[in-house]
C-alpha cells in the first residue's frame, strides 16, 4: 500500500509521516507540500502513485481537490486533523499519527484487495 502525506511546507508533518509509516511492513510512504516552496511540492506523479492520501488538515484537501480534483477520483482521501504545531519527530506528534492511521489501515487495506479482486 502506497501513502502519500501532504501538508504545507513538507518539513515537520508529512515528513514524520513518511518516517514513521515506512517502516511499516507492506506499506511505502511519501510526502509532500502544499506550498510553492516546499521540500517536495506535490504533483500529479506523486498523487497517481498514491493508493491513499493522507492531508494534515482540511485547507490541504481543498488544494488538492482545486489543483488535482481529476487525479482524486480513484484515490481515498483522508483528513487527520492536525494542527501545524509540532516539531519533526516529535514524541506527541508520532503517536498522534500512529493513532489516527493505526485505525484506517485495515479498512484501506481492505479496500485496496477488493479493487485487485474486482
Amino acid at each position: 500500500m502506497k501513502l502519500l502525506f501532504v501538508c504545507s511546507a513538507n518539513a515537520l508533518r508529512s515528513p514524520t509521516a513518511e518516517a514513521v509509516f515506512s517502516h511499516y511492513e507492506g506499506i511505502e510512504a511519501a510526502s509532500a507540500g502544499t506550498n510553492a516552496d516546499a521540500e517536495t511540492p506535490v504533483s500529479a506523479d506523486l498523487i497517481e502513485w498514491a493508493d491513499v492520501v493522507i492531508v494534515m488538515e482540511q485547507h490541504h484537501a481543498q488544494f488538492l481537490q482545486v489543483r488535482f480534483g481529476y487525479l482524486l477520483r480513484r484515490r481515498r482521501v483522508s483528513v487527520l486533523g492536525i494542527p501545524d504545531r509540532y516539531d519533526f519527530m516529535e514524541p506527541d506528534l508520532v503517536q498522534l499519527l500512529k493513532d489516527k492511521v493505526d485505525l484506517q489501515l485495515p479498512r484501506w487495506r481492505n479496500e485496496i484487495a477488493d479493487e485487485g479482486r474486482a
